[in-house]
């Protein structure tokens, strides 16, 4: 049974921003991403907020963890505005929450979400009444929120008395076994806990974040099967480079094929000084492969072998893709469907004309030793043969000719788009 099949059994469905961004219910699975910067400092955070947003982040979270960070909160939302970046802000609370929303009401206003971990807003009698001070606020400004349960965070009381009644069992449960069932019962016992505090279930979301794939498979599994609140999946440390990226899209897929999933984040550890965007292309491309969403066009390009000695497909394949991505915050409104285009860009004679032949639109080069001469396939079809110092440009201008010509919008007085 594919994604789609099984994504038919629908969650309830969590809409909010005047119904611009609805989550379950059979919506599109959602791309979320989070800042690093200090967000205290409005400029930084702000301008981060924007480049994720431009590279398809439909979410962005911020840590809000002190009255600095809280009082800047509106100016950054303000200057979102100024921007022309409506994307909704999702607050992250820890520890403090409660008295950041409530001395700081244009904080909680600002906001278009709440993330409450209830493994760290207090403990005994503390604990039920710091929750219930961040619901009430939530359900008087009509705000939705994601229970957000870490196990690095889990709640120590429920974990020990869950661990003291396994001690006492005849045949105990693994540790890892608790661990996992009070994660899916801290989840669970607090949205419901929301819900008797009159928080309505179309405005809860949930999630239960590791770090191992094969504890977050198995709990968001049981979260999929006992409750139908919208869920929130990643793993909650995937690490750096390829680690964090093969680890993210294995336990994601993994998932999102049983249909399990409504909004995604792949929290990837940055380099020194690297891009924050490139865990938003990370979720873009895994829902991508998986056939589950299209957000840019499909650049296939071959690995290169002992018959593509030359540098010069790939320089050309790494140009096709930064063009690709950079115009399509222009496409996605000129072009609507232009994400679902397929591009070939193939470095030898050997798959290079079959595959090419497949695309919309595609190039072969000769391979080793090769003069810079290749014929371009447009619908299955040879077109023009590319030569000389500007392929890579001639090339770029074709697609965006392509792309004009396929989806563009005619007028209907004048003919043209």
């Amino acid at each position: 049974m594919s994604s789609r099949l099984k994504r038919e059994r629908n969650h309830v469905q969590v809409s909010w921003l005047n119904n611009r961004v609805n989550l379950g219910g059979g919506n599109p699975v959602v791309v979320q991403s989070m800042t690093n910067t200090d967000t205290s400092d409005v400029i930084k955070t702000s301008i981060q907020i924007k480049d994720l947003a431009d590279a398809g982040s439909e979410l962005v979270r911020i840590t809000v963890n002190s009255k600095e960070a809280a009082k800047a909160v509106p100016d950054i939302r303000n200057q979102l505005d100024r921007m022309n970046c409506n994307i909704p802000l999702i607050g992250d609370f820890h520890f403090n929450g409660h008295k950041l929303l409530r001395d700081f009401p244009g904080c909680a206003e600002s906001l278009s979400k709440f993330r409450i971990n209830p493994g760290n807003i207090g403990r005994g009698e503390k604990k039920d009444t710091h929750f219930a001070e961040m619901i009430e606020i939530a359900m008087r400004l009509d705000k939705p929120i994601r229970i957000g349960v870490n196990w690095g965070s889990l709640d120590q009381e429920l974990l020990a008395k869950r661990m003291d009644y396994n001690a006492s069992l005849k045949n105990p449960k693994t540790p890892d076994l608790v661990m996992r069932e009070t994660l899916v019962e801290s989840a669970l016992g607090s949205a419901r806990k929301a819900q008797q505090l009159g928080m309505g279930k179309n405005k809860i979301v949930v999630s239960a974040k590791v770090s191992k794939l094969q504890d977050l498979v198995t709990v968001y599994k049981e979260l999929y099967k006992t409750s139908d609140f919208p869920l929130h999946v990643g793993l909650t440390e995937a690490g750096l480079g390829i680690k964090g990226i093969v680890s993210s899209a294995s336990a994601l897929s993994i998932l999102l094929n049983y249909g399990i999933g409504d909004t995604i984040r792949v929290s990837l550890t940055p380099q020194p000084g690297g891009d924050r965007r490139e865990e938003v292309y990370v979720a873009q491309q895994i829902l991508q492969s998986l056939g589950v969403r299209a957000f840019s066009p499909e650049v296939i390009a071959c690995p290169g072998c002992g018959r593509t000695t030359s540098t010069f497909f790939q320089e050309l394949a790494e140009n096709v893709q930064s063009y690709v991505r950079t115009s399509m915050k222009d496409w996605s409104v000129k072009y609507p469907g232009c994400e679902n285009l397929n591009i070939a860009v193939m470095g030898c004679v050997v798959n290079g004309p079959g595959e090419s032949e497949q695309a919309d639109i595609g190039i072969s080069l000769p391979g080793t030793g090769e003069q810079p001469v290749a014929p371009v396939f447009i619908d299955g079809k040879r077109g023009p043969t590319l030569k000389g110092e500007n392929i890579i440009n001639d090339f770029k201008d074709l697609i965006g000719q392509y792309v004009k010509q396929r989806y563009g919008k005619l007028d209907s007085k004048t003919g043209k788009d």
